[in-house]
Order: C-alpha cells, then sequence, then structure tokens
C-alpha cells in the first residue's frame, strides 16, 4: 500500500450517528475520563505505598477504594478563598481554561474498529465520538491551550512566586511541546495520515514501537514533561516557589487544577496507545490464536489495560526519580530531545522516500545503518578530542595556579583552600602600645610547683 492509498482514508462512517447518540458517545467519553482518574489517584497512593513499603489509604470504603473520592468531597467543603490583590475574572477562569481543553482531546481517540461493529440500542455505530483528516494536529491544539489556564492562574493570582511558577510551568510545556510534535510527524510519515483510526488501521502488520522506536521514547519523556509530572514537576518544587501558579488555589478551584493534571495523564496515554501500541489492537500472541479479539467489544478491553499500564508507567517514575533541577529540565529539553527528534525526523522521511521509490528494504537498512554508525563514530572522535583538550586546558590551569600564591579573597569572598595550596597570610595592624598580660591568680606559682 503506498502513501497515496494511505492518505486517502476512509471517515464516512463518521457524524451520521443520531443526536441522542452522539450525546451517548460524549458523556461515556466524558465517564471513562472521570472513573480512569478516580482510580488512577487511588492506584498511586496505593503504588507508592507499595513502594515505600507504607499501607496506603485504607478507611474509605473496601482497601481505601473510595479515597480519591472522599478527597474531592473535602475539596469541595473547604473554605473557597479569592486573594485580596488578584484579579478576579482571570483568577476564576483559570482553572476552567485548564480543565477544559483536557477532556476535548478524547473526542477523536479511537476505542475500537471504524466500522460498524458494535449496536448501541440497534444502531450500528463506530466506537469513537469522531475522527477528522487533521485529528492529531486538533490534539496538539488542544493541549496548547491548557497551557493558557496555567500562565493566567500564575498571573492573576497577584503574588510573585504563583507568577514564577507559572512562567517556568509555561516554559516547560512549550519546550517539550516541540519535541513532542516532531515524534508525531514520524508517525505521520510512517502511516500517510493525521487520522487516530487510519493510524491504527496502519499497526495492522507491526505495531509503530517496533518501527520508531525512538520516537516512542521521545513521546515518553515529553508526555511527562507536558503534564508537569515527577521527575518534571517543577511547579510543585516546594523549596523553589512554595506551590507554584496553584498556590494561591483551594477549595474547588484547585481541584479543578489536579483534575486537569489527572485527566492530562489519561489523555496522553491514550494517545501515546494510539500512535506506537496499536491503539484498540490486541498482543500478538492474543490476536495470532484469536480470530474474534480485534472485533465487538474486546478492543475495548485491550485498549483500557494498555492505558493503565502507562499510567503505572507515570507513578512508577514518581516513586523512583528523584526531582531534576530546572536547568537540567530545560537543556533535555532544548539540547537533547529536539536535535534527537530532529535527526531522528530526517531519517524517516529518508527511509520513507526511499521506500516510495522502490528501493531494496535491505538497502535501505545498509544505508540507514552506515549513516548511524558514521555519526556515532564522528561523535565519539569529537568527544575524544574535546576530552583531550579540556584535559590539556586543565593541566595547563592548574601548573599556573600552583605557581601563583593562593589568595583566598580572590573571588570577593573567603574559600577553603584547594590540597595543596596555602592560605595567603592575613596582613594584621599592630597593635597601637604594648598590653601586658595579667593573671587573675597573681604572679606567685610556688603553690603549682609544690602540688607538682
Amino acid at each position: 500500500m503506498n502513501a497515496v492509498q494511505l492518505a486517502a482514508e476512509d471517515l464516512s462512517l463518521f457524524g451520521r450517528d443520531p443526536w441522542w447518540l452522539v450525546v451517548l458517545k460524549a458523556v461515556f467519553c466524558f465517564a471513562f475520563l472521570m472513573v480512569t482518574v478516580l482510580f488512577s489517584i487511588v492506584w498511586e497512593r496505593k503504588v507508592v505505598a507499595w513502594m515505600q513499603l507504607r499501607i496506603g489509604p485504607n478507611r474509605h470504603g473496601p482497601w481505601g477504594m473510595l479515597q480519591s473520592l472522599a478527597d474531592g468531597v473535602k475539596l469541595m467543603l473547604k473554605e473557597d478563598i479569592i486573594v485580596k490583590r488578584a484579579d478576579k475574572v482571570v483568577y476564576v477562569l483559570a482553572p476552567i481554561v485548564a480543565a477544559i481543553p483536557a477532556f476535548m482531546a478524547i473526542a477523536v481517540i479511537p476505542f475500537g474498529p471504524p466500522g460498524d461493529e458494535i449496536s448501541i440500542f440497534g444502531v450500528r455505530t463506530t466506537m469513537q465520538l469522531t475522527d477528522l483528516p487533521i485529528a492529531m494536529l486538533y490534539i496538539l491544539a488542544v493541549a496548547s491551550v491548557g497551557i493558557y489556564g496555567i500562565v493566567l492562574a500564575g498571573w492573576s493570582s497577584g503574588s510573585t512566586y504563583p507568577l514564577l511558577g507559572g512562567l517556568r510551568s509555561c516554559a516547560q510545556m512549550i519546550s517539550y511541546e516541540i519535541a513532542m510534535g516532531a515524534a508525531f510527524a514520524s508517525v505521520f510519515l510512517y502511516s500517510g495520515s493525521m487520522s487516530t483510526s487510519a493510524i491504527v488501521e496502519a499497526q495492522a502488520d507491526r505495531w509503530f514501537i517496533v518501527l520508531l522506536p525512538v520516537s516512542f521514547i521521545i513521546y515518553v519523556v515529553t508526555m511527562v514533561g507536558e503534564t508537569n509530572r515527577a521527575p518534571f514537576d517543577m511547579p510543585e518544587s516546594e523549596g523553589d516557589l512554595v506551590g507554584g501558579f496553584n498556590t494561591e488555589y483551594s477549595s474547588i478551584k484547585f481541584a479543578m487544577f489536579m483534575l486537569a493534571e489527572y485527566v492530562n495523564m489519561v489523555t496522553v496515554s491514550a494517545v501515546s496507545v494510539t500512535l506506537f501500541l496499536g491503539g484498540w489492537r490486541a498482543p500478538y500472541p492474543i490476536s495470532s490464536f484469536w480470530e474474534g479479539a480485534n472485533h465487538g467489544w474486546w478492543p475495548l478491553l485491550w485498549f483500557v489495560v494498555k492505558v493503565q499500564l502507562l499510567l503505572f508507567f507515570f507513578i512508577w517514575l514518581r516513586g523512583t526519580l528523584p526531582r531534576v533541577r530546572y536547568d537540567q529540565l530545560m537543556k533535555l529539553g532544548w539540547k537533547v530531545l529536539i536535535p534527537v527528534s530532529v535527526l531522528w525526523l530526517m531519517l524517516v522521511a529518508t527511509v520513507r522516500a526511499l521506500r516510495n521509490e522502490a528501493y531494496d528494504f535491505a538497502q535501505i537498512v545498509l544505508y540507514v545503518g552506515g549513516a548511524v554508525v558514521a555519526i556515532l563514530l564522528l561523535s565519539f572522535v569529537a568527544d575524544v578530542l574535546r576530552d583531550r583538550k579540556e584535559k590539556a586546558e586543565d593541566r595547563r590551569s592548574g601548573a599556573a595556579a600552583a605557581e601563583e600564591p593562593f589568595d583566598p579573597l580572590a573571588g570577593g569572598f573567603p574559600v577553603p583552600p584547594k590540597p595543596g595550596q596555602q592560605p595567603a597570610p592575613v596582613p594584621r595592624r599592630r597593635p597601637r602600645q604594648e598590653r601586658e598580660l595579667i593573671s587573675s591568680g597573681g604572679t606567685n606559682t610556688d603553690s603549682d610547683r609544690e602540688e607538682g
């Protein structure tokens, strides 16, 4: 199947449902997100407690399963405070702007095959609310709108630390969206479409995690940074900015920010499943001997299981890795992820162009492998030469420092000497007159001599 055939996806089955079925599907998408969020909060607290040898929530409901519901009731019953210096309209709208886009992206995620696989109250329909020829661009656009809620929350609070937290979080999300877009572009090149249903159909033979492993790794890193989760949870760096952009929020408005965070986790996990893990398709061992695994209501089960595995990955990271510094976060985004994603995108585009020209696949692998090996060798040689140059400069600077006397006040503040250095003598002003040492016991030491 060539790229032209892939690009001409058939979306005629979408947009033909009666209005009540559209409303029912929208309610299902909303309920799916809310139930998954409620379960994820309990699951996160249980898993992290298990990792830290603690009990975790065990009071509300059987095995503590109603803990997230109790947390929501507690937040709604707390006092709703509006800061005196806040811009009240923007201050109230910011949590809404952050939460609503998080729910909108699920509209184009396929839960099952695009055909008339299921029947709801006697109407044959697809297991997807809707689909677009540019569905992935819609997801990127919706995710970008959520950034405004964070920036406006920090600015409208009228406080310094929330403003800094909002700006830092905004810079973080924008930086990681660039690499995320490049990872999406690699999938577009291989599938020949931006439609989510067509992307899943293109993975019928092989999932894109096998064909595009670098894109999957880049997307996994960027989705953690995009959702402000550990180890990239800069808004929660207590030692730096107290609580980030939501420092001045309480009650239901604070709960909406937390809801947006967890809904975004579910959304990016669903996007990752759609793009790289075969979407609603059953895993290989099951699909090989069970023909009905990808038909009927079964695809919904495989989709939910894959999403839950990715949510467990989020929880695993939080319980394992420490928080990075902000400069390390931005260095990873701009100096590592973006260059690697652009180079990988160029490589994928080259391979796709060679396949479109009917070149042999073995030759493509040979050319690509040779190019990768050549780049690795060049980078290795450059690193070796750079290390030699740095070591030579260190030796020269060390020799020069050894010849010069150590001045502890050279940098403007006292510093301890390095090994082998002696602190310079500190000049002291001589006293104006010699002072006589007077002992309290007098000058007679006969008693001391007798005791000795």
